[in-house]
């Protein structure tokens, strides 16, 4: 089954959360965390919904929202995966 077509806040959510595991270099625990949590995915998409007041420090409110919306898609978590290789590819090239 293909990847769902983000809407734009949801690929500008999903860039952020990329860039930022990148440039930390954490891409590989990242991406192993994600992948072990793939079934969890639509449980943890709502539990992000519950602490959307709390999470400004890390992303906008509606980026959070968006990326949350995304995750309640069972192949949402391939477009976050699908970004997070592509820029640690990009970091690791240049």
């Amino acid at each position: 089954m293909p990847s769902p077509q983000p809407s734009a806040a949801q690929a500008a959510a999903v860039d952020r959360i990329a860039r930022f595991v990148v440039r930390f270099g954490v891409a590989l625990p990242a991406l192993m965390a994600l992948e072990s949590l793939r079934p969890l995915s639509y449980v943890g998409s709502q539990f992000m919904h519950l602490l959307t007041p709390s999470i400004a420090a890390f992303l906008t409110p509606a980026d959070w929202e968006a990326l949350a919306e995304l995750l309640e898609d069972r192949q949402g978590l391939d477009v976050l995966l699908d970004r997070i290789e592509t820029l640690d590819q990009e970091a690791r090239r240049g």
